[in-house]
């Protein structure tokens, strides 16, 4: 080879070797300038991080503590993972937004045969429903994106988790079990370096996330929001924070009413069994033996259809009572007109990490089932606590709350819920009905009984529009010349005799003349609450009633926010069977109320200020 050639190959490998050592720079230099970004407290969508195609999507099993399926093997989770490619291009480490859910891999539907029968006497056992078969969708990936869209263009990685029993995973549905608090326990540990983390279901392949900075925060609507409570409860290490949605805290409270066997609303007849099979979408040759051991016989024997009663099956679904070893902040939503999972549920946890001392912040807006916060508020929270940035999250209102005319990423900060302003003020009946009795603060003299009769055949809603009707009592306050502000927790004490030994009570607060078609949510129903008067002693133990006889029965109403327009009246509804929620027996049960030992405590902001303004009133006392 002579002296020109080997120049020219000598000049050849140099610009290659340069070439190289560019590219290599170049991608470090990509790869280092894609990170997160903040700005005012956020997490900004990255430019690197936003484009879809270039992401890594995986799928994997994490190994639980736990056999749920009786195959004699630990339950795996069958997880999937959505990244940014610096994850492995740069070594980028991220930390996670988390959702587990029964959901991602087909549900059984709500055909009415699949329900219960609710048009039975109360008391009486209720004949058996058809079970029926999941199709599981076995395309892959299975999961709803719309979480990818959000958190990974703003640097997080995300991950999905089917709960067990559900698609891909093993193990059995328990709805609340134990299981379903383990099962994303078993996840975070993964993503926290714990090596139980496998590349198929049976196999002994492993697989490290690598790519997660240990950094968990968890959300989801309704069940999904349940699971990262769930999983909270745990107190389990690198789970930094929480948003649950609408989530149910407890199946109690979720299928039932202090004692009275309630369906959730557009659910007449669901019951935690309904709920197995609706999910039950994992392995199909493993279902009977989850069917025998949790369907038909953990979850058969405890519910208790018969009288509805509080136990210890209900005791172990009621995530308030395991929050001891909660630790992870929480920013929860929900809507005051979520007839689903009812505002309760959120208000309980909320108090609750608020006694443990943990950081909590709550969201509600007016309209019904979902919603989640607005997206700078959940950024903020995710951006503090799982990002590690100092953005002061933990000095901002304590609630949000989304006023009746605004939008719901508008909504209104307050310093706490109920309203710190809000004084509790008791207001008493005046008989009337069956047209319709006052509501006042006055204490009047002796009012005597008013008697309604049960007949579900005529909704609530017609009960409360009807200018006379002997189904139900109705008691209004004056015209109110100024709008009222009421916050918190509406109290009923209701004195009654039935004629029968069981029956359905319900209670409707609504704001009068109702307003039509187009009306908005909180335009009509302020507030709702049912009760059996078989436990006007306890929740956990009924006993029939002896026809005549008078019971007090207190019980608190759903928690509400509501600014209630001069012009209007406040309406406390009394009826008997709510065709839309409770059993329907046959017609006919006579309820008598005591008007002298009734009374209802409602939460107004501004307390006997407000209303003397409100309906030229002052309080005697």
């Amino acid at each position: 080879m002579n002296s020109k050639r080997i120049y020219i190959l000598f000049i050849f490998l140099f610009l290659c070797a340069l070439n190289n050592s560019f590219a290599q720079n170049d991608k470090q230099f990509l790869g280092n300038s894609a990170v997160p970004i903040f700005k005012n407290g956020e997490a900004q969508i990255v430019a690197d991080f936003k484009e879809s195609k270039s992401w890594i999507k995986h799928e994997l099993w994490v190994e639980t503590s736990f056999d749920t399926d009786g195959d004699g093997k630990l339950d795996r989770m069958h997880v999937f993972v959505t990244r940014p490619y610096q994850t492995d291009s740069a070594g980028l480490k991220l930390p996670v937004v988390y959702i587990s859910s029964p959901y991602f891999s087909g549900v059984a539907g709500n055909k009415k045969e699949y329900f219960w029968e609710v048009n039975h006497e109360l008391g009486e056992t209720p004949k058996p429903h058809v079970q029926p078969i999941v199709e599981r969708k076995d395309k892959r990936p299975l999961i709803a994106f719309f979480h990818d869209r959000t958190w990974v263009p703003r640097g997080y990685a995300v991950v999905y988790s089917s709960s067990p029993g559900t698609g891909f995973s093993d193990g059995s549905p328990t709805i609340g079990g134990e299981n379903e608090r383990l099962a994303p326990k078993a996840v975070i540990e993964w993503l926290c370096g714990k090596e139980n983390g496998y590349s198929s279901r049976t196999g002994n392949e492993k697989i490290d996330a690598y790519w997660s900075t240990g950094k968990v925060g968890m959300t989801g609507t309704s069940y999904n929001g349940t699971l990262a409570l769930a999983a909270a409860t745990t107190g389990v290490k690198g789970l930094e924070a929480i948003i649950p949605i609408a989530p149910n805290s407890s199946y109690y409270h979720y299928y039932r009413s202090n004692g009275l066997v309630r369906s959730p609303g557009g659910y007449l007849g669901e019951d935690v069994d309904v709920l197995y099979d609706f999910i039950h979408s994992g392995d199909i040759e493993k279902r009977a033996y989850s069917d025998s051991v949790y369907r038909n016989n953990i979850i058969a024997k405890n519910i208790d259809r018969v009288t509805g009663d509080y136990n210890e099956f209900w005791a172990s679904r009621d995530y308030l009572l395991q929050m001891d070893s909660m630790k992870a902040p929480m920013l929860v939503s929900h809507g005051f007109n979520d007839w689903n999972v009812m505002p309760e549920h959120s208000l309980r946890i909320y108090e609750r990490a608020k006694e443990l001392g943990i950081p909590a912040q709550i969201f509600y807006h007016q309209k019904g089932h979902g919603g989640p916060p607005p997206m700078r508020i959940m950024n903020r929270w995710f951006t503090h606590y799982i990002h590690g940035i100092d953005n002061g999250v933990e000095n901002d209102p304590k609630a949000w709350i989304v006023r009746e005319n605004d939008k719901r990423t508008h909504p209104t900060p307050y310093k706490d819920f109920p309203n710190p302003d809000a004084e509790e003020l008791t207001f008493y009946l005046v008989a009337g009905n069956p047209d319709m009795g006052k509501l006042q603060v006055e204490k009047g003299s002796k009012q005597g009984v008013e008697t309604l009769i049960d007949d579900v055949s005529i909704k609530g809603k017609k009960l409360a529009k009807a200018k006379k009707s002997d189904h139900r009592l109705l008691y209004l306050t004056p015209i109110l010349k100024e709008d009222l502000h009421i916050s918190g927790v509406p109290k009923v004490t209701i004195k009654l005799s039935s004629n029968k030994p069981a029956a359905n009570l319900s209670v409707w607060l609504v704001s009068l003349p109702w307003k039509g078609f187009r009306s908005k949510t909180t335009d009509n129903i302020i507030t709702r609450g049912w009760a059996d008067p078989q436990n006007y002693k306890s929740i956990s133990e009924g006993e029939p009633l002896v026809p005549d006889k008078f019971y007090e029965v207190s019980f608190n109403l759903m928690p509400d926010d509501q600014v209630i327009s001069a012009g209007q009246q406040i309406g406390l509804m009394i009826f008997s069977s709510d065709k839309e929620f409770t059993l329907h027996p046959k017609l006919g049960t006579e309820l008598s109320i005591d008007l002298d030992g009734t009374f209802l405590i409602l939460p107004v902001v501004g307390g006997e200020e407000s209303i003397k303004k409100a309906i030229n009133t002052a309080l005697i006392h």
